[in-house]
């Protein structure tokens, strides 16, 4: 057996995923904070700022179970399509709403869609947020299972992030599966580095 599968044996993490939920708070959040405290993990939150202005007691409730919240803009645009002072917009405010709840400061930032270059990327930058997309794609939005979503997690190796969203109960059932196989394979959920965007041990 090599060292990463005894380790993995000991029940020693030998390597961490970061486990990312998006869109949110919503009326599924509070199911979603409790299924990942169930399985006794944190994972990251990209809220959209209008979301988090709408309930600020859902992005303290986040920031109360110890998840770590990211901006995922205010009203979910087609960020590319906007001028820079329009993606600033996006960005501040949310950043403004998230603080407003409770949920700190974000060092992240998830751009809608995915859709990135390097405008945004600067833009993001000068608010003091890394602009991260995502390793894994669980497919959730497209009308996936949770045995698929399962399936999807079991692609994360190493520092990867998976692309989840709270408003489905397909996704919130398969965390606790999600978390034992990982487990199983020796990975951990931890938090993303905000110098790097890569899944890393939990620092806070």
């Amino acid at each position: 057996m090599t060292d990463a599968g005894r380790e993995a044996e000991a029940g020693k993490p030998i390597g961490y995923v970061a486990l990312t939920f998006d869109d949110g708070p919503n009326a599924n959040t509070s199911a979603l904070l409790a299924a990942l405290r169930s399985c006794g993990v944190r994972a990251t939150l990209f809220n959209t700022g209008d979301n988090a202005s709408s309930d600020p007691s859902l992005v303290a409730a986040e920031a109360a179970a110890g998840m770590w919240i990211g901006n995922h803009s205010f009203s979910h645009p087609h960020m590319l399509t906007l001028s820079s002072d329009e993606m600033r917009d996006e960005l501040a405010r949310t950043q403004s709403a998230i603080q407003a709840g409770g949920g700190g400061t974000p060092r992240l930032f998830r751009p809608p869609f995915g859709e990135t270059d390097g405008r945004l990327e600067s833009v993001a930058a000068s608010l003091g947020l890394l602009d991260m997309t995502w390793d894994v794609d669980s497919e959730d939005w497209n009308g996936a299972g949770t045995e698929a979503i399962v399936a999807a997690a079991d692609r994360l190796q190493d520092g990867g992030v998976m692309l989840m969203h709270d408003r489905y109960a397909t996704t919130i059932a398969a965390i606790p599966k999600i978390v034992a196989n990982l487990t199983r394979r020796g990975l951990r959920p931890g938090m993303i580095d905000p110098a790097t965007g890569r899944a890393i041990a939990p620092r806070a």
